[in-house]
């Protein structure tokens, strides 16, 4: 129920730091760092690359990032829910809908599953976490559980 309640308080608001915007260029990863105030470590996958930004206050927020250079998924794990209009950008819209439908006795997790998006959002306070990406833009033999 809190978890519900602070998520549709985040959507509302759209407080906190922001982060690298899904569907868009990797480019914005140096200005997610600066937010954070975070360390940047980059690892390749096969066919993708992560940037991983490690705050002081135990953010971790993960960008995954296709060879074109398009950020295709991100995850967090993080002491507070992060600013998700900045992080899903043009996609927030399913997201806002689901939970302003979702009602205050309903628990677990928000998921969302659309054609162009798939999120999953849960947790408590201080320990929050998610992810969410764009099957249509996942690199080829990438598998979308490579988004945790």
């Amino acid at each position: 129920m809190r978890t519900i309640s602070a998520l549709l308080l985040m959507l509302a608001l759209g407080a906190g730091p922001a982060w690298a915007v899904l569907g868009e260029h990797e480019s914005s990863v140096s200005l997610d760092q600066k937010c954070l105030r975070g360390e940047d470590r980059v690892t390749l996958g096969q066919g993708y690359k992560l940037h991983q930004i490690t705050s002081a206050n135990g953010a971790v927020v993960t960008e995954y990032v296709s060879p074109q250079g398009t950020v295709f998924g991100v995850s967090w794990r993080a002491p507070f829910i992060p600013n998700l209009q900045q992080l899903l950008g043009a996609y927030i819209t399913p997201v806002q809908q689901a939970a302003q439908e979702r009602t205050r006795r309903q628990g677990g997790p928000l998921i969302v599953r659309t054609g162009d998006l798939v999120f999953v959002s849960g947790g408590h306070m201080p320990a929050f976490h998610g992810s969410a990406y764009i099957p249509s833009l996942l690199p080829q033999n990438v598998p979308a559980e490579v988004v945790r």
